[in-house]
């Protein structure tokens, strides 16, 4: 088992493991998984483990998972085999498709948001590694999505009617009032840490930073 999807295992659900079929994970740990939002490209959901919580078997399609505390996990995935994984807080990992069950060994609660992605196609699109005024940082670059890590500038501003042919997931790192965000007439001026946004490919919008205070956040670019 991939060391990457393995760590996947780690942040799922909180109840008694049973060696059931595997299942959608809201189904089988509603009381876990938290809807933040669905469309036709991705599903986000958050997930809280608490210390000690164990999961049942269960199924992911392809993963984006972004840590949003450090944890230590033991899973076991359909081999049988446990394996215990850390989790490092403001990191991303790809994680494939897969059934699997987790245990958080950690006295603290585990945090993560996961990025689930729809179909199984690679993607078309070419995610630019550079914007004015925006600190990038790739975190990983595979056939359906590009991550990064970035940091924006006093004078971050994308234009009102802005596009792109990608798919973005916007994810706050921080507390935040000092970044602006309109989609096709909603927008969004206060962010909390963990806060997702999606801009949809070829969504008119405008990003801009409003102060001279930076914000961190990951972006999924789904290609």
């Amino acid at each position: 088992m991939r060391y990457l999807s393995l760590a996947f295992a780690a942040v799922i659900g909180l109840t008694v493991a049973s060696p059931g079929a595997a299942q959608d994970p809201i189904k089988s740990n509603p009381d876990v998984y938290k809807l933040v939002f669905e469309n036709a490209s991705v599903r986000v959901l958050r997930v809280a483990v608490k210390p000690g919580g164990k999961t049942t078997m269960h199924e992911h399609p392809d993963t984006v998972i972004v840590a949003l505390s450090n944890a230590r996990v033991r899973f076991t995935g359909a081999d049988g085999k446990p394996v215990e994984v850390p989790l490092k807080a403001d990191e991303a990992t790809w994680a494939p498709a897969e059934k699997h069950m987790g245990e958080n060994l950690e006295k603290t609660p585990a945090e993560v948001l996961l990025v689930e992605l729809k179909g199984t196609k690679p993607g078309t699109a070419t995610i630019p590694t550079n914007r004015p005024d925006m600190t990038i940082t790739p975190v990983f670059d595979n056939p359906r999505v590009m991550v990064y890590k970035a940091v924006t500038g006093a004078k971050f501003h994308e234009a009102p009617g802005s596009t792109h042919d990608f798919d973005q997931i916007v994810i706050a790192l921080q507390d935040n009032k000092d970044v602006s965000v309109n989609v096709e007439g909603k927008t969004k001026t206060e962010w909390k840490r963990g806060d997702a946004l999606f801009i949809g490919r070829g969504q008119k919008h405008e990003s801009k930073s409003t102060s001279a205070k930076p914000m961190d956040v990951i972006v999924v670019a789904v290609k």
